[in-house]
């Protein structure tokens, strides 16, 4: 006769193999999710050039290269006040799409190592900033703050210069923006058509003492007395 604490200790064994090739099973039809890849709600442009600003960050030329593509949204407009009072608080809400590019190496006018900067803005605000120099500082102070927290640098907000007879430094690339969510379009019934009902009289069409209205709606019926007075 078998022991049976052998037969318990082959029952367990069995379980656990059965659980084990159950999980490798799972593990097949279930990767782990660090194994997907979902795909980037964005797709790339090519800015036009527009202007280009120099200054430093730890001593070192630094040049932002503003430009523009109509791909990007615009920001919501702002009164001259409004404007006033971001100057004075660059951090009260108020949002300018606009794309932070990777820093490339490039050379300045004298053949010097120096490092480039490209912001995207929308073509039409970056017309405002043309016509604004206010709006253009507000801009110039929003973009380097989002460039320095972006990359680790330290722009320096003030002191900087717009070059006057160059829009860029260095090759323009594409640049990735988020795409825009595209508008659900759904067609819309006609109009209803109009409801079945049924009007009974009671005793009598002749002499009517109740009026009793039946209305056929879809999945619905409803009935409606109603008395009548003498």
């Amino acid at each position: 006769m078998a022991d049976p604490s052998l037969l318990s200790a082959e029952l367990e064994a069995d379980e656990e193999e059965e659980e084990a090739a159950l999980r490798r099973l799972l593990l097949q039809v279930n990767p782990a999710p660090e194994n997907l890849t979902h795909e980037d709600p964005s797709r790339p442009i090519t800015p036009q050039p527009g202007l280009c600003v120099k200054t430093r960050a730890g001593g070192d030329k630094v040049f932002v290269n503003v430009c523009h593509s109509p791909e990007v949204p615009p920001p919501p407009p702002v009164s001259p006040p409004g404007l006033q009072r971001l100057l004075q608080d660059p951090q009260g809400g108020f949002r300018i799409p606009m794309s932070l590019g990777e820093p490339h190496a490039e050379l300045d006018r004298g053949g010097r190592g120096c490092t480039a900067y490209d912001v995207v803005v929308n073509s039409g605000f970056f017309r405002t900033l043309q016509a604004d120099p206010l709006y253009l500082e507000f801009f110039l102070t929003v973009a380097m703050e989002g460039l320095s927290e972006k990359y680790g640098v330290e722009l320096e907000l003030t002191g900087w210069r717009v070059l006057r007879n160059r829009k860029f430094l260095g090759s323009i690339s594409a640049q990735n923006i988020r795409a825009r969510p595209r508008p659900h379009i759904q067609e819309l019934p006609g109009p209803p058509e109009p409801p079945q009902f049924v009007v009974v009289a009671e005793p009598s069409a002749q002499h009517p003492k109740v009026l009793q209205a039946r209305v056929h709606l879809p999945q619905v019926v409803l009935t409606v007395t109603m008395p009548l007075r003498a």
